[in-house]
């Protein structure tokens, strides 16, 4: 084999494995896009799980409180009838 044979051999290998390191680099790159965009997903959906807990917290705060508002009518109400010679 002359120089220039083996020029041209070394050429091929060279550009061989210039496109299969493109080739895997590609695949990596999509890979990584494709994660990225499943977290960001993920993200989204934890963030709105977080609102809807939040608006729960808050309903369960206002029917606590409520309970408390009831309760005390509710003696109250028990404290008057008592008053007025009735039998809670």
């Amino acid at each position: 084999m002359d120089a220039a044979t083996v020029g041209a051999v070394l050429a091929l290998v060279g550009v061989l494995s210039g496109s299969v390191v493109a080739y895997v680099g590609k695949r990596g790159e999509t890979a990584t896009a494709r994660w990225n965009s499943e977290i960001d997903q993920v993200q989204e959906e934890r963030d709105g799980l977080r609102e809807q807990l939040a608006t729960r917290d808050r309903r369960i705060e206002e029917l606590l409180e409520q309970r408390l508002a009831d309760r005390e009518e509710i003696t109250r109400l028990r404290i008057k009838i008592v008053e007025l010679g009735g039998d809670p």
